[in-house]
């Protein structure tokens, strides 16, 4: 897949997830209203946080995609690290004011009448879209490597698991007549959002801070390099690696043998580039070859 096709399908599912997020905004405050359910409301809320996600990530996708230019040299890519790190930071916030409402009405009481079919009916409806749109969503984050997609994906799957225990806590209060079951399953919400918000929050901040790549993706590198041990390479004296956007940043020193040619160690090089490109996607690479003899009198 070019890079030209794979912009136009990140931003495609962006808008996708932008569209389902407006429709599931209406349709639940609307519920929440009718319904008198803080948690219906909560989840109204946590769409909210969903649709300025899905935005972050189709401007994200759009600025990625430019090429290289003078004032940013290595591309774009990071756009979408602080996209997603900002869609974190949103996820959290969302939590932290559903943690806070729902304990306002713990604290000032349940005495109100919620209507619990309304509530219900519109969480089922809201499970069976953001099923369908993060499951599209994350295909093409997988398919593209695309950090703020998978952070849109991983928003919208914490949606599916809070409406999933609305649904439940609304039926233990149709059953029960206990209506503190409602702030309480608002709190349960809260805490499945918070969580999600800190671990998409470490992995943007990872890509923005240049850490280095996952270890699977260090020890494809390393498995590479040493298959070429016989064709003369030594060993390695320095790899770094990071991450901007989907694209992977590798920078490595190998140690050839000093009687080696300028053109052997080039193709040497080159073959090296060849095969991590096929284990990992994606990737920009660089390799200075030092020969071994000098390496070891430093």
């Amino acid at each position: 897949m070019t890079n030209l096709s794979q912009t136009n399908e990140k931003k495609i599912s962006a808008a996708v997830s932008i569209f389902s997020n407006i429709v599931l905004i209406l349709i639940k405050v609307t519920a929440g209203i009718l319904s008198g359910s803080i948690s219906v409301l909560s989840e109204a809320l946590h769409s909210f946080a969903d649709l300025s996600a899905s935005c972050l990530a189709y401007f994200s996708v759009s600025k990625s995609s430019k090429p290289a230019d003078e004032d940013h040299p290595f591309g774009h890519g990071k756009y979408e690290d602080l996209a997603g790190f900002i869609e974190a930071i949103l996820i959290i916030i969302t939590a932290l004011y559903i943690l806070f409402v729902a304990c306002e009405k713990i604290i000032r009481g349940t005495d109100y009448e919620i209507q619990t079919t309304i509530g219900i009916s519109i969480m089922c409806l809201s499970v069976i879209v953001n099923w369908l749109v993060s499951s599209y969503l994350h295909k093409v984050a997988i398919k593209t490597d695309s950090i703020a997609l998978k952070t849109d994906a991983e928003h919208l799957r914490a949606d599916i698991y809070s409406s999933l225990g609305i649904i439940a806590g609304l039926f233990a209060v149709k059953i029960t007549g206990l209506n503190i079951l409602d702030p309480i399953i608002a709190i349960f919400v809260a805490t499945i959002i918070f969580r999600t918000g800190i671990k998409l929050t470490k992995q943007s901040s990872n890509n923005l801070l240049d850490g280095a790549l996952p270890k699977e993706d260090k020890s494809a590198i390393d498995e590479v390099i040493n298959s070429f041990q016989a064709h003369g390479v030594v060993g390695t004296k320095q790899i770094r690696t990071s991450k901007s956007g989907s694209k992977r940043l590798i920078q490595m020193t190998i140690l050839l043998p000093s009687g080696m040619t300028l053109i052997e160690a080039h193709n040497i090089c080159d073959k090296i580039e060849t095969e991590i490109r096929k284990k990992l996607k994606n990737c920009d690479i660089i390799i200075h070859a030092e020969p071994y003899c000098i390496c070891s009198q430093k």
